[in-house]
């Protein structure tokens, strides 16, 4: 059939409207595109400062995405116990977890160095080094073994140093108190002949209270008061030694970062460096006005360790995290990386931060 130029130019001006329909036709299934990641956290479902962290990580993700990757969050105790989450997404049980990097230190030492480092990196130093020394690459070094992704979720900011039933007026007082820490302050802990465990945060009031423990840490005033710690253990120590920083782990499966896409991906990331931004001046802001009612309202006894007790923390410490590098090969890379870094920045701390802050305590602005 001999088609005329007449009859073509119609065909062809049909064409766009044809488009513009196929378009409208793909549209909604598109929009309906959505993949659904399953979160497990080390946390109870809205715990301030930890559960919520977590939260709005998932919620930042889903924004950015516009919907397109979701993240279900499964609190702890929901899908799997709290101190089972890394197990889980290594199982494929669920696709990322969140909790804190130091808990899997028995899965390899290394991981101690990616929470706090006893008298180490303020939040500041750490997220230098995690971005601009090496400290990301290596994090991934060490996932990878286990079949995981890491990213920083989160950072508490400087801690406190741990709630007490009775006072603590020498290091000799530390023997035979059964107490609760994490990571390398547990291990110091330990050798000063403390019995130390490691509980849930869902357990850590009521062994308190029954006098199971006779003192733990948790992190600082916003979130410890929440939990009521205050009426179980009045005495609240500081300056917190232990966790100068507490970065927050976010562990995803490999195979599941690995298909994601190259934009997935990078929202991911993106939300963990805006939540771990908010997170740090949220604690800032909570911390302050909880530290204030904590103390003039709520009876809590404010202590600061004495030299003595600080400077054998720090020689315990010094003996702790080099016995944990020499465990293996890739702690010791780790450590050294870190404190190459520390070299360095902690001069620049020192002449800008610390100085200024001691300038400032003696002449106050406001």
């Amino acid at each position: 059939m001999k088609i005329t130029r007449r009859q073509s130019l119609r065909h062809a001006s049909l064409l766009p409207l044809a488009a513009a329909g196929g378009a409208s036709l793909a549209a909604p299934a598109i929009a309906q595109s959505t993949r659904t990641l399953t979160m497990v956290t080390a946390w109870p479902r809205g715990l301030p400062g930890l559960g919520t962290t977590a939260q709005r990580f998932a919620d930042r993700v889903s924004q950015i995405s516009e919907g397109s990757l979701k993240i279900e969050l499964q609190a702890a105790g929901e899908l799997v116990p709290a101190f089972e989450v890394y197990d889980a997404v290594e199982a494929g049980t669920a696709d990322l977890y969140h909790a804190a990097a130091y808990y899997w230190q028995g899965k390899h030492p290394a991981y101690a160095f990616f929470t706090s480092v006893p008298f180490g990196p303020t939040p500041m130093e750490f997220q230098a080094w995690m971005h601009f020394g090496g400290g990301q690459e290596l994090f991934d070094e060490v996932g990878k073994n286990f079949g995981l992704k890491h990213l920083v979720v989160g950072d508490t900011g400087q801690q406190m140093s741990g709630w007490y039933r009775e006072p603590i007026e020498s290091v000799e007082a530390f023997q035979g108190l059964r107490i609760r820490f994490p990571g390398f302050a547990g291990q110091v802990l330990s050798r000063l002949g403390a019995v130390v465990v490691n509980l849930p945060a869902s357990e850590v009031i009521t062994a308190l209270a029954s006098a199971t423990l006779d003192g733990s840490d948790w992190v600082a005033p916003w979130p410890d008061r929440a939990m009521g710690l205050y009426r179980a253990a009045p005495y609240y120590y500081y300056p917190g030694y232990q966790e100068p920083s507490g970065m927050l782990d976010l562990g995803i499966s490999l195979e599941v970062w690995e298909s994601l896409s190259e934009s997935q991906r990078a929202m991911m990331e993106n939300a963990a460096q805006a939540e771990t931004l908010v997170t740090l001046a949220e604690y800032q802001t909570r911390n302050a006005e909880n530290l204030k009612t904590l103390v003039q309202e709520d009876g809590v006894q404010l202590r600061a360790w004495s030299d003595e007790i600080l400077d054998r923390f720090l020689e315990v410490s010094r003996e702790v995290v080099a016995e944990t590098a020499e465990e293996d090969a890739l702690a010791a890379k780790v450590r050294d990386s870190l404190a190459e870094f520390m070299l360095t920045t902690s001069e620049w701390t020192r002449v800008s931060s610390s100085a200024f802050l001691s300038a400032r305590d003696q002449r106050l602005l406001f």
